[in-house]
């Protein structure tokens, strides 16, 4: 089955199945034919932007959320909008073109790296603010690597 095909399918079982766990979603999937590993399926919930939330009856399902199913990911922004990156300590400082820090932000902080506290975004600028100085050669790299075409 296509990545695609299985992307399809991992939509289809939450519009129709409220699911409150990744095991749930798997036994669902296979019950439908369809078989996949946690590991797969764990890439496949964060490329679809999954979040869980809490239903009236106060359980927690994954859903995902029609605002952010058109959100462009971290990885098809950066080739485009990214300008440089250069930092000091747990300070990552991340340049872009004109206006597209906001949306860069946000596709870092969607990816959910533990390294990364939060981040703070002007109009061309953003700031990172990681956990660990040790960590910022690690997400320095992996943003430029992501920029390259």
């Amino acid at each position: 089955m296509s990545k695609q095909a299985r992307h399809q399918k991992i939509l289809e079982v939450l519009k129709h199945h409220r699911v409150t766990n990744q095991e749930e979603l798997r036994e669902v999937l296979r019950l439908d034919g369809t078989e996949v590993t946690q590991t797969t399926l764990s890439r496949d919930m964060r490329e679809l932007r999954l979040v869980k939330v809490t239903g009236a009856d106060g359980i927690p399902h994954y859903s995902s959320p029609d605002q952010w199913e058109s959100t462009p990911t971290l990885a098809s922004l950066l080739p485009t909008l990214f300008q440089s990156a250069d930092g000091v300590g747990h300070l990552l400082v991340v340049k872009t073109l004109k206006g597209a820090a906001q949306t860069v932000a946000a596709g870092i902080d969607w990816e959910e790296w533990p390294e990364v506290l939060g981040t703070l975004a002007g109009d061309d600028t953003i700031l990172v603010v990681l956990r660990d100085p040790e960590a910022l050669e690690c997400v320095q790299k992996r943003i430029e690597v992501m920029a390259t075409p």
